[in-house]
């Protein structure tokens, strides 16, 4: 069997310019596309949600894919596949705003298409990516490694949306489809440049000899056991159970303003479709400075206070919660002298902050309970954050449209929205505290014991 080499700074960022490219071609579908829809096309704020909606929806398999992560076959094709369908998905959205400028039903039929496969290729190459990163590098690495990937992402974002809104203006549907045709090219490229070769670099890979011994001594080592029963036992896990809970709600805070921003800064503060894409870079530059002012205390200055995960988790919400609420009575009492581009800097502050801190604490939870259930462990909570941006997207968006239905003024809806997540932020920080409470030492016995119960029925099933 051959043995793995150890992964090291130039491998991790490797990985993290894949979800660099990944990052940039959803960005442009998920916010820009967006605006372009509710505001320069008109159409209801509640059909981008629904298609936003959708892409997540798709993702809702992420624990089965996380169950099957260690079954067979090659990771690299399903990264390198999943951007190519991503990449074809992200100018097809791009398309259809085009062609709904002159044909409204087939431009929102090619939309629903395009999203569809957007979803798909995120969920692939996404997923696909996790698992390998995660059997490159050592447990040890498993933390920085995840930081590392997820902050690249941002830069993702901040770089395409910088550079992408100073190449939309003049804004033409041509032009918006000229740009995401360009961004989805390179973004493959990148992703498919990186990713090639590491895998057949660093995982071992078994001869023919050693897979027939295998199964000679257990014949039915390479049995599929069964998914139900044990995504029902991860869920009785405590810990596991209410870090899901946290993660749904906390996503849902989080992700609900990502379809209403830019239209925001259309609609009440007057922004062109570049203005408003440069706006998204600023939130995206405050997630990245809050991430990194994170990592500092955490890794570098240390000490049981700053360096909790616990207070930069309910911190990061609460701050988010304050950053929210501010840009809604900002858009309510004087859209003409609020300074928009420094709420919205902060708040991308606030929500780095609580994101990476988040993480660390994946990180530190993903081991602990029923062993081997890493992977189906993290695609729970994974599940949990696709469906709450799902919903996220939906429910923001019909709001909006409800609440300017009822109140006729366009900046009394958004603030109503801005304020109901800011709401939801404080219950996050609330299921927060509740998560990282250490538990009585007879519950963590009884824990214990279950999972051991577990544990055996479950390799009884198999």
């Amino acid at each position: 069997m051959s043995k793995n080499q150890a992964l090291g700074i130039f491998g991790i960022l490797r990985f993290g310019l894949v979800q660099t490219a990944l990052g940039a071609i959803v960005v442009l579908t998920t916010t820009t596309i967006n605006r372009v829809m509710a505001v320069e096309l008109a159409l209801p704020a509640l059909l981008p949600g629904l298609l936003v909606g959708l892409h997540y929806a798709i993702q809702i398999t992420r624990p089965k894919l996380g169950y099957n992560s260690d079954l067979g076959g090659k990771r690299t094709p399903w990264i390198i596949g999943g951007m190519a369908v991503l990449a074809i998905g992200g100018v097809l959205a791009a398309v259809s705003t085009l062609l709904a400028s002159t044909n409204t039903v087939a431009g929102i039929a090619l939309a629903f298409v395009a999203f569809i496969m957007v979803g798909i290729g995120v969920g692939c190459s996404g997923t696909a990516l996790l698992v390998l990163l995660s059997k490159c590098v050592t447990p040890k690495q498993r933390g920085g490694a995840a930081t590392t990937v997820w902050i690249m992402m941002i830069i993702g974002f901040i770089f395409t949306t910088v550079l992408a809104g100073k190449y939309l203006d003049p804004f033409s549907y041509e032009r918006l489809v000229l740009v995401t045709s360009v961004v989805s090219l390179i973004a493959f490229s990148v992703a498919t440049l990186s990713i090639w070769g590491i895998e057949k670099k660093h995982i071992q890979t078994p001869d023919a000899s050693d897979i027939n011994s295998l199964q000679k001594a257990d014949p039915s080592a390479d049995a599929e056991p069964p998914f139900r029963q044990a995504l029902q036992a991860v869920w009785r896990e405590a810990e596991s159970r209410k870090f899901s809970i946290f993660v749904f709600v906390s996503m849902l805070a989080y992700s609900a303003q990502d379809l209403i921003l830019e239209p925001f800064a259309g609609a009440v503060f007057s922004m062109t479709p570049g203005e408003s894409t440069q706006l998204s870079g600023t939130q995206h530059g405050g997630v990245l400075m809050g991430m990194l002012l994170v990592a500092l205390f955490c890794s570098v200055i240390g000490g049981k206070r700053l360096g909790s995960l616990r207070l930069w988790t309910m911190g990061g919400c609460i701050a988010s919660a304050a950053a929210l609420f501010t840009i809604g009575m900002g858009g309510l009492l004087s859209p003409q002298f609020f300074p928009l581009s420094i709420a919205v800097f902060f708040l991308g502050l606030a929500n780095g902050a609580f994101a990476v801190a988040a993480i660390g604490s994946m990180m530190d939870l993903v081991g602990k309970g029923m062993k081997k259930r890493e992977g189906l462990r993290m695609g729970l909570w994974g599940a949990a954050q696709a469906i709450a941006f799902g919903i996220a997207g939906v429910g923001a968006t019909a709001l909006v449209d409800i609440a300017k239905w009822f109140s006729g003024e366009v900046y009394i809806a958004y603030a109503i929205v801005f304020v109901l997540q800011a709401l939801l932020f404080l219950v996050a920080a609330r299921l927060a505290n509740d998560v990282y409470q250490p538990a009585p030492e007879s519950a963590v016995k009884t824990q214990a014991h279950l999972n051991d119960i577990g544990s055996f029925a479950l390799d009884q099933e198999r």
